[in-house]
């Protein structure tokens, strides 16, 4: 599999051996196809689903088989090298490659407009199909081996970058910490290791007495379905709560530290991320409980110079008036259902990245990250 020697790597230089860790395989980049676990039925069911054209692939985005902003952006890498080998293998010339490239670019920059990693992998992607002057620019076929290659470097480059964020994000916890989460920012969320869970793996990895408090994060449940299947096959001692639980443990002291990723960072620290998650920056805030955002400087989009212009993107009712087929409120109920909110930069303690751990004022600490790093401007 892709990045399989990175992976092997990973486990070693933070003391994990084979077998449980990072064994899950979020996404896979193959030649002919991108294979993705199913995050619809875990954690009943460990699942594989083979795309192998574009279309496909963005299906899967929309309909949640494969979520998270890194692991997005993965996804639509493989997904536009599967387009390119789409138009090559029916004979397009490289002019009709490139068309197609740009509707396929287009197609999946509609699927989740909060995420920006899908945004960003475009970008590099494109960054290929548009030279002019290299010996990937002379055929068709040599142009899709390039993206080919190209996302697999995308794919194994995630897992580098989540495993620096473990082990930046460690430093900030102690043996002995309780740690809240919110949704799922582990391996199933990115190429494999995870943002946020990167920080507790880490942390686990140097600690050993850590315990998690993994909120449900409703409406899709990723911290009861996803976060803590992840704790499990990790081994990492956890506790679920219902969202409406969050208060009451922090209120009472119970929870040291707060950990969640981002979906896009605006240039002044502003983070959205999964709906509920400004709830708790607010708890945290009133409680003096740290609240950490871990997220690769993929996410970062300067373009965007407060959170107050971030897309939000606006999912169907029925995720809130059912679960799993299963009504769960009166017919023709009305529901609202934003499936992110934006957090203020004052009510973020740091931001973890690949390049270290950045603090206010976030607007100079990001712009200093982003000249090391990819983000968008």
């Amino acid at each position: 599999m892709a990045g399989e020697p990175t992976r092997r790597a990973a486990d070693a230089a933070n003391g994990h051996g084979p077998g449980s860790r990072l064994r899950i395989r979020t996404v896979e980049i193959r030649p002919d196809a991108v294979v993705l676990i199913d995050q619809r039925v875990l954690p009943h069911e460990e699942k594989y689903v083979r795309c192998a054209t574009w279309q496909e692939l963005a299906q899967r985005i929309v309909d949640m088989t494969v979520r998270g902003a890194p692991a997005l952006g993965v996804a639509a890498a493989g997904a536009l090298a599967l387009a390119a080998r789409q138009a090559a293998a029916v004979g397009a010339d490289l002019p009709a490659v490139r068309d197609a490239l740009e509707e396929a670019a287009a197609g999946l920059a509609a699927t989740r407009p909060t995420a920006v990693n899908i945004s960003w992998a475009i970008g590099e992607m494109r960054k290929v199909w548009q030279q002019t002057s290299t010996p990937e620019a002379a055929e068709p076929q040599a142009l899709a081996a390039a993206l080919f290659t190209r996302a697999q470097q995308i794919h194994d480059d995630d897992i580098e970058r989540c495993l620096r964020i473990g082990a930046h994000g460690a430093g900030l916890l102690k043996s002995g910490d309780t740690i809240l989460t919110h949704c799922n920012a582990g391996a199933l969320a990115t190429a494999g290791y995870g943002t946020a869970l990167g920080v507790v793996r880490a942390a686990f990895a140097r600690y050993e007495h850590i315990d998690v408090l993994v909120d449900e994060t409703r409406p899709w449940l990723q911290g009861a379905r996803l976060t803590a299947w992840e704790l499990q096959v990790e081994g990492i001692p956890y506790r679920l709560i219902t969202d409406s639980m969050a208060g009451h443990y922090i209120a009472r002291g119970d929870v040291q530290a707060i950990l969640v990723g981002a979906d896009r960072i605006a240039a002044n620290g502003d983070a959205a991320n999964k709906i509920g998650t400004y709830t708790l920056s607010v708890l945290a805030k009133e409680h003096t409980v740290p609240f950490y955002v871990a997220a690769p400087l993929s996410t970062v989009d300067r373009s965007h110079m407060t959170g107050a212009t971030i897309p939000i993107e606006e999912r169907a009712q029925d995720e809130v008036t059912s679960f799993a087929g299963v009504p769960t409120a009166p017919p023709g109920a009305r529901a609202g259902n934003p499936a992110f909110d934006v957090t203020p930069a004052a009510n973020i303690t740091a931001i973890v990245t690949e390049v270290g751990v950045l603090r206010a004022p976030y607007g100079d600490a990001l712009r200093a990250a982003c000249q090391q790093g990819t983000c968008i401007s």
